[in-house]
């Protein structure tokens, strides 16, 4: 738990997932796919002028319409494939109820999410954790970086086996788990860049072996 005091008492609470309801938190996690969050939040912006940013909406509306307004997020033919993929899940899983495809069982509805192509881990976790709200931690390109870069991960490490180093010296607790990870990628963006910058990062002189 040190690594998450220094970087809360460094950066403060960071108030994520920035969406207002889960269904936009799920449309994010995928639109924020190789891209940076400014970019994903003016595609949103489009979606929600053109009152698509809804799940029968998306469901009608041609890929190639919704490729338009989500250009500025970059692959846009490619996640509005994706977007449609997701939609198309929850509409023949759970009858186009997203409250009953938020409540499933974590690993049913993690298991779902993984079968639906174009999502992989980081982003079904993403899903789970800010959208249905389950303590599931999530990695990322930051969190591999940080945790190799302070030898308490090794660069090759799999997904699961970073998210389980978490998870099984962590409370199942997904308020921290959001915090946790908000912090984690502000960490990365800020100071643990692919060029480092260690002077003044909050995790300079990090030595605790668990997270």
């Amino acid at each position: 738990m040190d690594m998450f005091r220094l970087m809360l008492e460094h950066f403060g609470h960071q108030n994520w997932w920035p969406a207002d309801t889960a269904f936009e938190v799920m449309i994010g996690a995928i639109l924020t796919q190789n891209t940076n969050w400014k970019n994903v939040e003016k595609a949103i912006a489009n979606l929600t002028e053109k009152e698509l940013l809804d799940l029968n909406a998306l469901h009608h509306v041609p890929a190639k319409i919704l490729a338009k307004e989500i250009r500025p997020a970059g692959y846009y033919n490619l996640k509005a494939v994706r977007l449609k993929n997701l939609v198309d899940f929850v509409m023949d899983r759970y009858n186009g109820k997203l409250e009953e495809c938020l409540a499933d069982e974590t690993e049913d509805l993690r298991k779902g999410l993984l079968s639906v192509k174009g999502i992989g881990p980081e982003t079904a976790d993403s899903i789970l954790l800010y959208a249905a709200k389950r303590p599931v931690f999530v990695i990322d390109a930051y969190t591999h970086r940080i945790m190799s870069r302070h030898h308490m991960s090794p660069e090759e490490g799999t997904y699961d086996e970073l998210q389980n180093l978490f998870m099984d010296h962590l409370p199942d607790d997904h308020k921290l788990f959001n915090e946790f990870h908000a912090l984690i990628v502000q960490t990365g963006k800020t100071y643990c860049k692919k060029r480092p910058v260690c002077e003044g990062c909050p995790l300079k002189n990090w030595t605790d072996i668990h997270p």
